[in-house]
């Protein structure tokens, strides 16, 4: 199917709109909504302009900012997966480790032999990068 060009700014809008909200819970009807079409044109237009669904896009990109926060943050792994949007520490690694090829903590371990540095997690909690779990956070920086 070819999609037609003048849904191709709506199709990006709605992709922005993920990357802007990942962290949050992102519901299929609203991010078709946000692209202005129906739920079921939103999902074949997206792949067919994609390469992937919409919820495929969205669970790659918490998986990216994971890999970021693995490597950079000093964080658990169940802070980073909540940070990033997932609910479930056991969907996140099943999910992290289908993506990646190695489970959250394998990968943390090999970057952590590389030396880098990390930023530690209260300059990420006060900055609202991702907020105190401890504490009945949410998740969401606000």
């Amino acid at each position: 199917m070819s999609v037609p060009v003048d849904l191709l700014p709506h199709l990006r809008r709605a992709r922005d709109h993920i990357d802007r909200h990942y962290r949050e819970p992102l519901a299929l009807d609203g991010v078709a909504a946000v692209a202005g079409v129906s739920k079921y044109h939103f999902i074949r237009s997206f792949e067919d302009s994609y390469g992937e669904t919409p919820m495929r896009y969205l669970t790659r990109r918490r998986i990216e900012r994971a890999q970021d926060l693995l490597r950079s943050a000093n964080l658990t792994v169940t802070e980073i997966c909540m940070a990033v949007g997932f609910t479930s520490l056991g969907s996140f690694s099943a999910k992290f480790t289908r993506i990646v090829g190695e489970s959250p903590v394998a990968y943390r371990n090999r970057w952590a032999g590389a030396g880098a540095g990390h930023i530690p997690g209260c300059w990420l909690f006060m900055a609202g990068v991702v907020r105190n779990f401890r504490e009945g956070g949410t998740g969401h920086a606000r």
